[in-house]
């Protein structure tokens, strides 16, 4: 089945044209004007991802994003801002969204990016007979499934944190610089991205580490990245 997709943009003219862009390239599409639709929609359908503006009247793209992985929804969300600041956009990661396109963009620009979002997205379709698990301290983490738990709970993942997690576990105990880690997120190598990345090691921690501002499983390496231990 191709991938569903809600677009979220109280501009109908840009939720048209990118409705009719993306059904082209043969994506299920469909829209909402705001947060408020756009929850009602989430509360009946299974979307793969969410192509979200940030300046939207009522309730703002970002506000969104903490609100929906608050409630632990973790549908990859992608946002669109007319904002030209880094620190807007550092916001928007840190709220939990798994990348940033500015306004304006090339439709192509924004089919590229859902493309690298949605490879991304872990696979759970694997060997699940023998599951590899990895003990972090009051945490396990199947390998085979991606999956972070507490006991008989889950802790939900992003689609950034489950790559984040694929990424360290094939290389555990060794250090992974910042570039290694953009590429293999598939983003373009910048100073914007190195942020990112920083971004996303530190909410990851705030959900495996008991102390995240003293880290014992997922440590900083000085001058070489960052490298996972576990127990």
């Amino acid at each position: 089945m191709d991938p569903h997709l809600l677009i979220v943009d109280d501009d109908e003219r840009i939720r048209s044209l990118l409705q009719q862009f993306l059904v082209q390239s043969d994506y299920l599409v469909s829209t909402a004007e705001d947060a408020e639709q756009a929850r009602t929609l989430l509360s009946a359908i299974e979307f793969d991802l969410i192509i979200l503006d940030v300046m939207m009247p009522g309730q703002d793209g970002i506000s969104f994003t903490a609100e929906l992985r608050t409630l632990q929804n973790n549908t990859p969300i992608l946002l669109l801002t007319a904002r030209g600041e880094t620190e807007d956009r550092i916001k928007g990661l840190e709220a939990g969204a798994d990348d940033y396109l500015p306004k304006p963009f090339e439709p192509k620009e924004l089919l590229l990016r859902i493309n690298a979002i949605l490879r991304r997205m872990p696979d759970l379709k694997e060997d699940q007979m023998m599951p590899k698990t990895l003990s972090l301290g009051h945490l396990k983490y199947d390998v085979a499934r991606n999956e972070l738990w507490e006991g008989e709970t889950q802790i939900r993942l992003t689609t950034t944190e489950s790559q984040l997690m694929k990424i360290f576990t094939s290389a555990l105990g060794e250090p992974i610089s910042r570039v290694d880690l953009v590429t293999s997120l598939g983003r373009d190598i910048s100073s914007a991205q190195d942020r990112a990345i920083d971004v996303q090691i530190t909410r990851l921690r705030r959900k495996i580490e008991v102390n995240p501002g003293q880290p014992r499983y997922l440590q900083t390496v000085r001058g070489a990245g960052y490298m996972l231990l576990f127990d």
